[in-house]
């Protein structure tokens, strides 16, 4: 073919002074012609691959599917480089493989399509960019180490700062409850003072005056200071019960005892006493269809929790109204519910009215010591129990207990 002649010379006479490696192969994929630095790169002698199959510089793993992209790039024919989107390798004459980038340009000669390749020898920038990816590597390493470092310092002050802050909290706390418990001291003292003074003057005064009654014909005179000692008597023995009681429930020391009785047994209890506390025409209705109600409870709670509600509705009740007591069962628990016509409880004042020693501002007058709802409370919610109840001013209060009923 010419190109072996005048062409053949062209080429040489251009290429040979190229740092890239050129070779010339036709449809065949057989080498036509190359230059000095191609034979070079490979290792070979110019006129040792002259000939040879295009494969004999390519790597056996990859021969076969270079033979199919090969076939598809002369079919297209068109101007591009080589193993985009992978890396391209050659073998020397020796066996030793090297990264390599090559650029195709088809071109025709005498009728037959050749294709020219430019080839490139990358080992060096390989090197350079393995170098840059290990030092990339090296410094996200590093990055990532300090990042955590970072992160475990601020964990470790995010610690610190919490721990602080629960010992702040708990010093708050601490010295909040502190002057809570002397609040609460200082309101006890009062308390006492003056719920102590009011039946002590009372008794006193009835001791005195009931000497002087030594008649016959005074003995209903006599009788109305014995009722007075014996109702203010009553009244210190209930405080002194409350006080033990605040006492037992802040030290955990209540023991709780569950027996079974009858519910009449209780409320005829609670009625008898109060009837000595009743005003002038006030009347305790009597709840309907308990005489066969018996209940899995501890009695002296239940005692405890009616007498103080009842006893409330009668203090905080006027003359000539009436008290209801209603009992309903239902299949798990029982409700009692205890109904005056009392002065009731201000609205704003009413999610007060169990806090310890609270009283509303319209009952500051009448005696008491503002516990005996709290311990209510206490003791039905520690058997299972609860306490709630609806007022309004001037007209009157419901409390209703509810206790489960145990099998």
């Amino acid at each position: 073919m010419d190109f072996y002649g005048k062409e053949k010379g062209l080429f040489d006479l251009l290429t040979e002074t190229i740092s890239e490696g050129i070779v010339i192969v036709n449809a065949k994929q057989t080498i036509v012609t190359l230059n000095e630095t191609l034979a070079q790169l490979f290792g070979y002698n110019k006129e040792e691959l002259v000939g040879e199959p295009l494969e004999i510089l390519i790597p056996q793993r990859y021969h076969h599917n270079h033979s199919s992209h090969v076939k598809t790039f002369l079919k297209n024919s068109e101007k591009r480089i080589m193993g985009q989107g992978r890396e391209l390798f050659g073998i020397r004459k020796d066996g030793s493989q090297f990264p390599l980038e090559v650029g195709l340009k088809p071109f025709q000669s005498n009728g037959e399509i050749n294709v020219m390749a430019l080839v490139i020898d990358i080992t060096l920038r390989k090197q350079h960019e393995q170098q840059l990816k290990d030092l990339n590597n090296q410094l996200e390493q590093k990055v990532s180490e300090r990042t955590q470092e970072l992160q475990d310092s601020i964990v470790q002050l995010e610690n610190e700062i919490e721990k602080r802050k629960d010992a702040e909290n708990k010093i708050k706390e601490s010295l909040r409850k502190e002057r809570e418990l002397n609040e609460l001291k200082t309101k006890f003292l009062s308390l006492v003072s003056h719920e102590f003074k009011t039946p002590l003057s009372g008794i006193l005064s009835s001791t005195s005056l009931i000497g002087k009654y030594t008649t016959t014909e005074q003995q209903e005179k006599r009788e109305k200071h014995v009722k007075t000692i014996t109702s203010k008597v009553k009244y210190l023995n209930n405080i002194l019960d409350d006080f033990l009681s605040v006492e037992r429930l802040e030290t955990g020391k209540v023991n709780y005892k569950i027996t079974l009785f009858p519910l009449s047994k209780v409320i005829n209890e609670v009625i008898y006493n109060a009837n000595m506390l009743l005003k002038e025409g006030q009347i305790i209705n009597y709840p309907e269809g308990i005489d066969d109600i018996e209940i899995n409870f501890d009695e002296k709670v239940l005692e405890l929790v009616l007498s103080n509600l009842v006893n409330n509705a009668i203090k905080y009740s006027p003359e000539n109204t009436n008290i209801d007591l209603k009992v309903f069962q239902k299949e798990k628990s029982l409700q009692i519910t205890i109904i005056d016509q009392g002065i009731g409880i201000p609205k704003k004042e009413q999610k007060f009215i169990f806090n310890r020693y609270f009283r509303a501002e319209n009952a500051l007058l009448n005696q008491g010591t503002g516990i005996g709802l709290n311990i209510a409370k206490s003791h039905l919610e520690n058997l299972g129990g609860g306490i709630t109840f609806e007022s309004k001013e001037n007209e009157g209060s419901s409390f209703k207990i509810e206790i489960p009923m145990a099998k």
